[in-house]
């Protein structure tokens, strides 16, 4: 036997069982909205997404701006295009990230564009004191004082302590019934159990439509908060 009293302890790592796994993927350009398409594609392949309480999915993004380069705004017509550092990522429990790899080689056609999946790395979720979601399920008519009340009631029941939230931009994806309506989120000031016990947890519904996924950001600097 060996026994170390002096050996570190985590207390953060009952909440470290869930990751991001990140894929290099092949695909130049993709829908602006390509949330629902995206989602369809995957759930061929990995059923479990759908039903995996901790597990979602991470719509692709491109670049915000840049070099003359406007954001395309237009979710029924324009194009997201790609570059080469584009990645799809899922977050998943680990115990699902041998079955997440089984993507690698595989090619999804998501509205009809063909996203070639290269390899895998396993991101581990950082306990940072800000964190940002780009879709957060909202009602249609709600305004923003209404939209943080129900966010603050909801961070109270997952036992995350509310200090500062901001809301931001809004989206509507668009499903075969209807369209579903977002706002972006960041909370902040928060201690590292906190941070991840969120990101862990996420929030609201279609997290297989990349709603309700928190991501660390380094500061509470602008975010981006669209595609």
């Amino acid at each position: 036997m060996f026994w170390d009293d002096d050996a570190p302890y985590d207390e953060l790592a009952g909440l470290r069982d869930v990751v991001d796994v990140s894929f290099r993927i092949d695909c130049s350009c993709l829908p602006l909205d390509h949330a629902h398409a995206l989602s369809t594609a995957l759930l061929e392949s990995l059923p479990w997404l759908e039903t995996e309480e901790l597990a979602g999915v991470h719509l692709i993004h491109g670049a915000e701006s840049g070099n003359g380069w406007m954001r395309p705004q237009d979710p029924e017509r324009d194009l997201l295009h790609l570059s080469r550092r584009a990645r799809l990522r899922l977050r998943v429990p680990d115990a699902r990230v041998d079955s997440a790899a089984a993507l690698v080689g595989s090619r999804l056609d998501v509205a009809g564009f063909a996203v070639g999946i290269g390899e895998m790395n396993v991101i581990p979720l950082e306990p940072l004191p800000v964190v940002f979601a780009r879709y957060v399920v909202s009602e249609p008519d709600q305004d923003e004082a209404a939209f943080l009340a129900e966010m603050a009631a909801e961070l109270s029941r997952l036992g995350v302590p509310v200090s500062k939230l901001l809301s931001g931009r809004r989206h509507v994806l668009r499903v075969p019934e209807g369209m579903l309506h977002t706002r972006s989120l960041m909370v902040a000031e928060l201690e590292p159990e906190e941070s991840l016990r969120l990101q862990r947890s996420g929030i609201g519904p279609e997290r297989a439509m990349g709603c309700g996924l928190f991501i660390g950001h380094k500061d509470i600097a602008p975010v981006p908060g669209g595609n």
